[in-house]
């Protein structure tokens, strides 16, 4: 099968594709400043369920990818994608007009589900158009752009939550995935061509499912990324009440979020250069073991000292940030473990194993974040069982690989 060539130069390809994937983090991250308002609005009773909108969207994205991958293999990468943005900005227009939390909550669900389209699509266009080296290299310029989109995300939302009301956030995300769609549409050829298509049947589907499960290094794989992910999303769903509840800091909240993302930004920079030396494995469990460590001293504090203890939100600065600053390094390297074995069929494994992971994880995630009580203790708790629990998983994957 012949590589086909993008008529975009490499610059514009890797912002196409950075914008494509950005829909996933502007749809999580921009949120967050308004969950309070959005509680508020629309769940006065419990304003606590305000973060179940995130674990919707990361819901209904895990089930979208699992047939996304398949379907474009079927299709074709851009009608899959143009037709995961359709499907993403109805959503986005039905979420603006929400009268209830529950509506909401359906709606979001239905959008994570569009949003795994472009996001798919993205992946599939440069495995299409690179291999090797070329591919790694275009895989890390679109790494490099994403990872900014949760500096600016959250200052946004609060900008147009502000001047406009939550409610327009929505419309935000609808005209963000227009433009990227149109983009997509009008400028890069399809990459997939006719002859090279596979059939999108329920006998491939569920043969395809059996294979990747049934494989002990993909099934280990799998159980990282999940626990990775689920420390990652407990922490999401909780951050901006922990700055505004225990801190009082929810005016300034998308500055210091900003400057966690900011400062996480250098750990897949960290990664390309350890993970040659030391393998992914190896890279994965050291980056654990000082999560875990990190998170018993931090649970100490936490449980031995009051919230406004001097040095306290400095230490929970520093630890928060620990947590996406090691999601930056893990997440990749389990990713890859897990496909490793599964390179004659990466496009069925890809869509298997992210679905999975991203699935179980906001199960897991949501609890955590449901029990938060206006302490630290819960979601210290949660991050520390998670890392424990991938700490035993990653150990039990072969070593060398």
């Amino acid at each position: 099968m012949s590589t086909p060539k993008s008529p975009l130069s490499r610059a514009e390809l890797v912002a196409l594709l950075a914008m494509m994937t950005s829909t996933v983090a502007l749809s999580i991250d921009a949120m967050l400043p308004v969950l309070p308002q959005i509680g508020a609005a629309i769940s006065p009773g419990d304003v606590n369920r305000a973060p179940l909108i995130i674990a919707a969207f990361v819901l209904g994205m895990g089930a979208g990818t699992f047939f996304t991958g398949p379907l474009s293999d079927a299709f074709g990468r851009k009608p899959v994608a143009a037709g995961g943005a359709l499907i993403y900005i109805i959503a986005a227009l039905v979420c603006a007009a929400s009268p209830t939390l529950e509506t909401m909550l359906v709606a979001r669900a239905v959008q994570g589900l569009g949003a795994a389209g472009p996001r798919v699509v993205a992946i599939a266009l440069v495995r299409d158009l690179y291999k090797g080296r070329e591919m790694a290299r275009t895989v890390s310029l679109v790494m490099i752009i994403f990872m900014l989109v949760p500096i600016l995300a959250p200052s946004m939302g609060a900008a147009i939550a502000w001047g406009f009301g939550w409610r327009a956030i929505f419309y935000s995300f609808a005209i963000f995935s227009i433009l990227s769609t149109a983009w997509l549409l009008l400028r890069q050829p399809e990459t997939l061509a006719v002859e090279n298509r596979r059939p999108f049947r329920a006998s491939v589907l569920v043969q395809g499912v059996k294979e990747v499960l049934t494989h002990r290094q993909v099934v280990l794989g799998i159980a990282v990324q999940t626990l990775v992910f689920a420390v990652l999303f407990a922490t999401l769903m909780s951050t901006q009440a922990v700055f505004d509840q225990i801190f009082g800091y929810a005016a300034s909240f998308p500055l210091w979020f900003g400057l966690i993302a900011l400062i996480s930004a250098a750990a897949p920079l960290l990664n390309s250069v350890i993970v040659m030396r030391l393998g992914m494995r190896e890279v994965v469990k050291w980056a654990l073991v000082v999560q875990a460590l990190a998170t018993v001293f931090f649970l100490a504090l936490v449980m031995t000292g009051a919230p406004a203890a001097p040095g306290m939100f400095a230490a929970t600065f520093a630890w928060l940030t620990l947590i996406f600053f090691m999601a930056g390094l893990c997440i990749g390297n389990a990713s890859a473990i897990a496909l490793e074995p599964m390179g004659h069929m990466s496009g069925m494994a890809a869509s298997v194993v992210t679905a999975a992971s991203t699935l179980l994880s906001a199960l897991l995630a949501a609890p955590v974040a449901q029990a938060f009580n206006g302490t630290m203790q819960p979601l210290a708790l949660g991050v520390l069982a998670f890392s424990i629990l991938g700490l035993a998983a990653i150990l039990a994957v072969p070593r060398g690989t």
